[in-house]
């Protein structure tokens, strides 16, 4: 007699093997995780409710004009949201063949959920931002190696960060931008020896700090440097004690970068968040002075 077996499938969440018809077919993970997948968004939503988060970014009209020219848009996706999003706007099919072949090249699950889903969270912010279809969205590689949109449609720019559960992006007008999101709080040895690669003032503010604080001042500078240098486009081949920030906790955050003018580096605008529980933020707009940057949270 021939004995049937049920197809056996991975939950890539927590490794536990099953029969393939019990993941759920959207998250394709197990029932104990996609439980314990829909409590974490529940209280991601919550603290988003809580901070204003939702609802704090006006809709978009076709031409874009419902946000000021200074303003930026910043989109978060949280990763167990990621597949689903991805495939229900699109999926790979939006990819042109650099960013498939890039898509191709990604080993394991996470990097190529997180890849996929940030790069159709992109076209999704741009077109909420101009009006046009997601379909007509080409991504190029800049002269810095930096993503840049095509067409050009009304100096719209974006920026992308992810980390294991949170991808965001960031959309302006104008001028460039660049968005970070980290894992909070700095561990031990970031504490001990990332703020020796930071300016003096910045050491010198931390240095104020009692102890307790120093992992999430450090975290706040890493973000906003991350931020500022994928806005210029030069990243980490620019030292980070080359430039400075104001200290965080007391907003405006200012920059000084001896390398620009003085006028220059009044009108950027910074703001350092936390997007959920665990995850802290900085997003960078230049030409941002005297604007706000809203916020939309994408949720299954």
């Amino acid at each position: 007699m021939t004995r049937q077996h049920r197809a056996r499938a991975l939950c890539p969440s927590c490794g536990a093997t099953g029969s393939r018809d019990r993941l759920d077919p959207d998250l394709k993970v197990c029932p104990p995780c996609r439980e314990r997948l829909r409590w974490e968004m529940s209280e991601w939503l919550k603290h988003l409710v809580g901070m204003g988060v939702l609802g704090t970014a006006p809709a978009p009209a076709a031409d874009g004009g419902a946000m000021s020219a200074r303003d930026g848009h910043l989109w978060l996706l949280p990763e167990p949201a990621a597949e689903a999003f991805a495939t229900r706007h699109g999926g790979a099919g939006l990819l042109g063949p650099e960013e498939r072949a890039h898509l191709d090249r990604l080993r394991g699950a996470a990097a190529r959920r997180r890849f996929l889903g940030g790069r159709v969270l992109a076209r999704y912010a741009l077109s909420a931002r101009s009006g046009r279809p997601l379909d007509t969205w080409r991504v190029r590689a800049g002269a810095d190696g930096r993503p840049e949109p095509e067409p050009a449609v009304a100096g719209l720019r974006f920026n992308l960060s992810h980390t294991d559960g949170m991808i965001a992006c960031l959309v302006a007008a104008g001028g460039t931008c660049g968005v970070d999101v980290e894992r909070a709080e700095a561990g031990p040895d970031a504490v001990r020896h990332l703020p020796r690669h930071f300016a003096p003032p910045e050491r010198a503010a931390l240095a104020l700090l009692p102890e307790g604080e120093l992992p999430a001042r450090v975290s706040a500078y890493w973000v906003l440097k991350e931020a500022y240098l994928k806005a210029v486009g030069t990243g980490l081949r620019r030292r980070l004690a080359g430039f400075s920030f104001s200290p965080p906790a007391a907003p405006p955050i200012r920059l000084t970068d001896p390398l620009r003018p003085e006028a220059e580096n009044a009108d950027w605008h910074f703001e350092l968040l936390s997007p959920a529980p665990g995850f802290v933020l900085a997003a960078a707009v230049q030409g941002g002075r005297g604007g706000r940057i809203h916020r939309t949270l994408i949720t299954p």
